[in-house]
């Protein structure tokens, strides 16, 4: 028996196991992929929203802006990549300004700061590269960009040093009510609380569905994506929205805080809740929008597109919004949804960790823990370092000397780093997520087969066995006819 469960570790589950470790309590977290940040949270625009969009009174609206205010001790505290780099809205004919007006005020009523409206000639000087078809715009500075990896793996990785008990690779088949506790049941065995948080993304109806006779029904939507080349990464440096329809915030063109240059994403409503491919169709939408809001957008410096999927609720509040599902099942005690998470879910997360363990403590009060570790120290990247730290880390250990990607200068001593520290990586997207490696012009196609080498020496297992991202994508088979030194080589078969 176990105090809480958290079903979900992107960066919902992970801010919430986070906060709860501030208690002394026992708390594990189950995720049915094979590391952190696998679903939602890695693939969507990082930005950290001013909270102008929501209607006033949600819990969007709420969350968001708490959300975008921790960001900035929060990145200081745990050691991720975040700026507050403004965006603008842009209006590109005179009707959007009612659109801008209303945004405005609906922004101020949510306890923006800051917000003006902007002239053309205010816009270009303000952003050189915005089209000059630009009419207006809604400019928040407050608005931000985030490493969404960084942000999730920290917030994870803290929880873990903290006492929480992650149990990755495991997953929730059913949910079975106890006389005062629930049974969950995974594919690795049978966990017991009187507690259970779902905040399983885009599977959290299921789980929700489960224990309650109130349904509730998420579709998943979703969004393609265009990631540029460093070297257009300076084409803007706020974030461009376009006036916001039905579906969504629309096509975005921002800076990363990595220094490239991203635009999307698009909408669409899916059934399959595994449906991240990219499609030719999705990708013209991304470029043709987003050329509208910056002239010339360099499509030949495209490196990759990718699809992430937002989970998109039915759960309308009492004033009948459209909102996030968070709070006890009415019929469930001890369930507690965290549901419907989309836009603006990776801002609010920090303050939907603190509302969600201030539920769990009225529930179940325990103790403030006196050990608690309030910081964490990410990885320490050669190429943004000084030589003084270089010379510093290479004297260390000689493995930073020796570049393995070259795209993103990322070093053998890094990726030692990513795999031996706490929740380290195991699969090839984790070195990844947490080094940069691959992430390059090149998309990993220099570096994977070192990269693979040395997860599978650190590991002490065979290369075979090493991943892409979790069972079924492994690299190797076997070997190929007449490798192995004596030219019988029993792998063959398997090729």
């Amino acid at each position: 028996m176990t105090d809480v469960i958290v079903i979900g570790v992107g960066v919902i589950g992970s801010a919430i196991a986070r906060e709860l470790s501030r208690h002394d309590r026992k708390v594990v977290v189950l995720e049915r992929a094979s590391d952190v940040c696998e679903g939602t949270s890695k693939a969507n625009s990082g930005i950290v929203h001013a909270g102008y969009d929501a209607e006033p009174g949600t819990w969007k609206a709420r969350f968001n802006v708490e959300g975008n205010r921790m960001m900035e001790r929060l990145s200081e505290e745990l050691d991720f990549p975040f700026r507050r780099n403004g965006s603008l809205v842009l209006s590109f004919d005179e009707e959007g300004m009612d659109t801008l007006l209303a945004l405005k005020r609906r922004g101020e009523a949510n306890g923006v700061e800051g917000l003006r409206i902007l002239t053309t000639e205010e816009v270009l000087a303000l952003e050189p590269g915005v089209s000059s078809r630009v009419k207006a715009a809604l400019y928040a500075p407050t608005g931000g960009i985030v490493c969404p990896f960084g942000l999730t793996i920290a917030l994870a990785e803290n929880a873990w040093e903290n006492g929480v008990d992650f149990r990755l690779e495991t997953c929730v088949e059913k949910i079975e009510r106890a006389a005062d506790s629930y049974r969950v049941i995974t594919d690795r065995g049978i966990f017991e609380a009187p507690i259970v948080i779902n905040a399983a993304g885009v599977y959290a109806d299921v789980l929700h569905n489960m224990v309650s006779k109130i349904p509730f029904s998420i579709t998943a939507r979703k969004g393609e994506y265009c990631l540029f080349d460093r070297t257009v990464g300076n084409l803007v440096s706020a974030t461009l929205f376009q006036l916001p329809t039905k579906l969504g915030k629309g096509i975005l063109v921002t800076p990363t805080v990595h220094g490239n240059l991203l635009a999307g994403p698009t909408a669409e409503d899916v059934e399959d809740k595994e449906a991240v491919s990219t499609t030719s169709h999705g990708m013209e939408q991304v470029l043709e929008k987003g050329g509208k809001s910056v002239d010339g957008l360099p499509v030949r410096s495209v490196i990759t597109s990718f699809a992430g999927l937002r989970a998109h609720g039915n759960h309308v509040n009492k004033d009948g919004v459209t909102d996030f599902l968070i709070g006890e099942a009415q019929d469930a005690p001890g369930f507690i949804d965290v549901a419907g998470i989309e836009s603006p879910g990776l801002t609010s997360a920090p303050a939907i960790g603190v509302y969600v363990a201030e539920l769990v403590n009225a529930m179940a009060p325990a103790p403030l823990r006196a050990d608690f570790k309030a910081t964490r120290k990410g990885i320490q990247s050669m190429r943004d370092a000084d030589e003084q730290k270089r010379c510093e880390l290479i004297a260390k250990n000689p493995a930073y000397a020796n570049v393995v990607c070259r795209c993103e200068q990322v070093t053998e001593g890094e990726i030692l780093d990513a795999i031996h520290r706490p929740l380290g990586a195991t699969t090839l997207d984790g070195v990844k997520r947490r080094t940069r490696a691959g992430m390059g012009r090149c998309q990993a196609g220099f570096c994977s087969p070192k990269t693979v080498e040395i997860l599978a020496r650190e590991l002490s297992v065979d290369m075979e066995k090493i991943t892409k991202a979790g069972a079924g994508s492994e690299f190797l088979t076997g070997f190929n006819k007449g490798c192995g030194g004596n030219g019988q080589n029993p792998g063959m078969e398997k090729v």
